[in-house]
């Protein structure tokens, strides 16, 4: 057993009783699962006066996107954020699809945002609403129909399989958190129309190293009478999550895991009780995502730890630069006593890429908003 090493004025342990004047810093690895050690500044980590060059924190309005599947049904979402592993999208589909799509390129999860619906797939059809994230396996074949028309999705498409924690993975927590499996609803089976009418085509379109390739059918392309088997499309809504809590330390990000792949894991913040032991840091805890890039996408509520974050917002936080609570959540923490927000978050281990239809959407002085006197955003 390794006993932690004490140098100067600290706390017995973290997060609890940090000392006065002091602003606690977790600096760890491997995603706060590795070594770790815990810094107590003079000031505030994010105290910077400014920052020169590319890494920087960055915030965007995505509900300002409009990608071309708003009013087009053959229009395609928008790529906001990507790395080798991972390409993360917004879509606003309005319309239904006018083919069927099939991803060769990997495992597709809509995060609904905003919008109602259903999709058809190999395995039935699957309903969706605000909340939902519906996880569709590579290759296989779909098509949303939305009923609604003010739609907002997150997408993200992994190079990799998108799976639920395992009981091993989850460990001491055990196997029913934060949601049993049981809390994951699988598609109604139906058997689809196999004539098509006035002898029209169907259209399958299959995406495969970002190239599109169109398959015409004389028939229904989903013509499945049966099927059996662990392989499905499946949805879990955020309502079926039960965060895990404590009443007397801040928990760390990864007790909120909901889904994990290869080199990211997506994470659901919901409403929740706060610590009640007066000596516990509320808030989140400033750190400089030594492994991995932080995204954070708000879905609904009241981001107590950020200033001038709204629903559809996004996020991100490169590795190797400290974020944490602004300075009002830190002074106010005090009078909270339960979180309102529902928020998601990716944590990639390969560094994320900005695609250019971000620029135009981004506010810009996000970087200085943890400055006392901060510059109000931009108007949506």
């Amino acid at each position: 057993m390794n006993f932690p090493i004490h140098r100067g004025k600290t706390t017995k342990q973290p997060h609890v009783g940090i000392p006065e004047g002091t602003f606690e810093e977790e600096h760890g690895r491997e995603g706060f699962f590795g070594r770790v050690s815990h810094l107590y500044h003079a000031h505030a980590p994010t105290g910077w006066s400014r920052i020169e060059g590319p890494m920087r924190p960055h915030a965007y309005y995505l509900d300002q996107l409009e990608p071309t599947d708003l009013n087009d049904p053959d229009g395609l979402p928008t790529p906001v954020l990507y790395n080798d592993d991972v390409i993360l999208l917004v879509s606003r589909r309005s319309k239904p699809h006018t083919a069927y799509f099939r991803n060769a390129d990997g495992d597709l999860l809509y995060f609904v945002h905003k919008g109602k619906g259903k999709f058809e797939t190999d395995f039935g059809v699957l309903e969706f609403e605000p909340g939902d994230y519906v996880v569709i396996p590579r290759a296989t074949t779909y098509r949303m129909i939305p009923e609604t028309t003010d739609n907002f999705f997150i997408m993200v498409e992994a190079h990799s399989e998108i799976l639920p924690p395992t009981p091993e993975q989850k460990g001491l927590m055990g196997m029913h958190a934060l949601y049993d499996m049981s809390a994951l609803q699988l598609p109604e089976f139906t058997e689809f129309q196999k004539t098509p009418l006035n002898g029209q085509e169907y259209e399958v379109r299959v995406k495969r190293i970002g190239e599109w390739t169109s398959i015409f059918y004389p028939h229904h392309p989903i013509d499945i009478v049966g099927w059996r088997g662990d392989l499905t499309v499946f949805k879990l809504n955020m309502r079926d999550i039960r965060p895990v809590i404590s009443p007397r330390v801040h928990l760390p990000p990864p007790v909120h895991t909901t889904f994990l792949a290869q080199n990211f894991v997506i994470c659901s913040f919901l409403p929740r009780p706060l610590e009640e032991d007066p000596d516990t840091l509320k808030v989140p805890f400033y750190h400089r995502n030594t492994d991995y890039d932080e995204v954070l996408f708000y879905h609904d509520g009241d981001f107590f730890s950020r200033d001038n974050i709204r629903p559809a917002m996004l996020t991100l936080h490169p590795q190797g630069i400290h974020h944490g609570p602004h300075p009002k959540a830190l002074r106010n923490q005090a009078k909270l006593t339960r979180t309102n927000e529902a928020a998601v978050m990716l944590d990639a281990r390969n560094p994320l890429k900005i695609a250019p239809s971000m620029d135009s959407v981004e506010w810009k002085e996000y970087w200085a908003s943890w400055q006392e006197k901060k510059e109000e955003p931009q108007k949506a």
